[in-house]
């Protein structure tokens, strides 16, 4: 008897965890997304060695280095180009960047 009720219980943990992920998602309509070489310019003008640009959860996920040489890896709202996440990974040696804004992306020009 306990067994089915313990089951259960786990199914519904797991289903609920998994909504709560669905967060993580890009909704943009692909009619809407801007190039991903736009994104690439705008990251390297900002001091990034762009590894790979590519598409996860409907968002564009950038991956690559700083100007200090921390690893980024960093999700974007493809129509918008707006910083969704941001993974740094540093290095024991790396420098630490003063602000975390400047890795939002600031006047993109809209998609025509």
């Amino acid at each position: 008897m306990k067994k089915p009720l313990m089951m259960a219980a786990a199914l519904a943990a797991t289903f609920t965890a998994a909504s709560s992920y669905a967060d993580d998602d890009c909704h943009d309509p692909v009619a809407d997304w801007q190039p991903r070489d736009t994104l690439r310019q705008a990251l390297a003008a900002n001091g990034w060695e762009v590894r790979r640009i590519s598409v996860d959860d409907g968002c564009y996920e950038a991956k690559g280095l700083d100007e200090h040489g921390n690893r980024i890896e960093a999700k974007y709202a493809p129509a918008s180009l707006r910083l969704h996440k941001l993974e740094i990974a540093f290095s024991h040696s790396a420098v630490m960047p003063d602000d975390l804004e400047r890795y939002r992306i600031k006047d993109t020009p809209k998609r025509q």
